[in-house]
């Protein structure tokens, strides 16, 4: 393994993709010190740490010649795997699933990681099965790719954390996608949208005499019905499963045009907010910054998803083109469903919004992946 950058690879450097990242994480930073009320005032000072500890690390990665990356992508997989095993032994219980080890002050969340090291195996699979004119993947030959995703999914899944388990499947269907199924494997897939759809409406919204009969809600936990049912009627429950949704749309909708300015948002000063620093920081920005400053920052995520796509299509070869692509359907899926949730579109679920919110392992997972992103496009030139 040899660390170095040439002289060559310099005007390959997406510069305008790691300027987008960079200003969604200052803008996060100075957001989170908004955000950071008692007993959590110190968490934008920590974040700024993480930052550069993530930063350090991206650099890290761009150093490593992917190639050699890429021949290390089973270790990765299976040392992944190792810790989502191991947190059932020695994993710390909190908000009810088994997802962090506690190192000393600081928790190390596995399946942030695990998200990489699934998109990694899962461009390995499709680099190394490529053959010249082969017919589109089937139902045979897509069992090694559901496979790699099966098993994290499920370890995720059991912790149980519904949240990063969807996006680690979202992620990973793009990617399956990208690599083109066969077109009965499509309806398939829209056959399985629509019933889970009708799933749905059995079991929440069809009106029925008890005892009514159900297919999934009686598997589900309490709090995960909760949300469920929270998302189809927002005020069934406002002092119980409906009340982060609520007081999100409160927080957004109270910003208007302008915002109320920054650390002056009632909101978020009251603490009417919950996990105002994690996943409902989109709420802080919205009630203080208001619509314009919303949109500046979906322009930011659009650029990084544009610049990002970008990189992967001019990729040297199939391995820096799935992940690229891989990388880029993480962090939109993941902003997609943290900005929906936070808007009352989609169900309240634990997902953090890429480089705005508090967190060491969901701010070291997203630049390890930037990381790989400037590693590919710097080397598409090199072989």
């Amino acid at each position: 393994m040899q660390l170095s950058i040439e002289r060559r690879m310099v005007p390959h450097v997406p510069w305008g993709l790691i300027f987008c990242v960079l200003a969604i994480a200052g803008l996060g930073i100075w957001n989170l010190a908004s955000a950071a009320r008692p007993p959590h005032s110190s968490v934008w000072s920590t974040q700024l740490i993480y930052l550069g500890v993530g930063l350090g690390a991206g650099l890290m990665v761009c150093l490593v010649d992917y190639r050699w990356i890429q021949r290390m992508v089973v270790p990765i997989y299976v040392l992944n795997i190792l810790a989502l095993i191991a947190l059932r032994f020695v994993g710390h219980k909190a908000k009810g699933a088994e997802s962090w080890f506690v190192l000393g002050p600081v928790r190390v969340q596995p399946a942030e990681f695990m998200k990489i090291g699934v998109l990694l195996m899962l461009a390995k699979i499709y680099h190394d099965d490529f053959r010249p004119n082969q017919e589109s993947y089937g139902l045979l030959r897509l069992w090694k790719p559901v496979l790699v995703v099966a098993v994290p999914f499920v370890l995720v899944l059991v912790q149980p954390d519904l949240g990063t388990a969807m996006m680690i499947f979202l992620s990973s269907l793009t990617v399956i996608l990208f690599g083109r199924v066969r077109w009965y494997l499509v309806a398939v897939m829209v056959v399985g949208v629509l019933t889970a759809a009708g799933v749905i409406w059995n079991d929440y919204v069809r009106e029925a005499p008890e005892p009514k009969t159900t297919i999934l809600r009686h598997h589900l936990k309490k709090h995960q019905s909760q949300r469920i049912s929270g998302w189809l009627d927002p005020e069934a429950d406002l002092r119980g499963s409906g009340y982060h949704a609520a007081q999100s749309k409160i927080a957004v909708g109270s910003g208007l045009m302008m915002g109320k300015g920054w650390r002056e948002g009632t909101q978020t000063g009251l603490s009417f907010l919950p996990e105002q620093h994690t996943d409902f920081i989109f709420s802080v920005w919205a009630e203080e910054h208001g619509f314009l400053f919303c949109l500046m920052l979906l322009v930011l995520y659009g650029g990084l998803f544009s610049l990002a796509l970008a990189v992967g299509f001019n990729a040297r070869d199939r391995f820096g083109s799935f992940v690229a692509v891989g990388v880029t359907a993480m962090l939109f899926w993941q902003v997609f469903e943290n900005i929906g949730m936070v808007i009352g579109l989609l169900p309240v679920t634990g997902i953090t919004l890429p480089l705005m919110s508090y967190g060491g392992s969901s701010m070291l997972s997203v630049m390890l992946s930037i990381g790989l992103l400037v590693n590919i496009s710097m080397r598409r030139h090199m072989f």
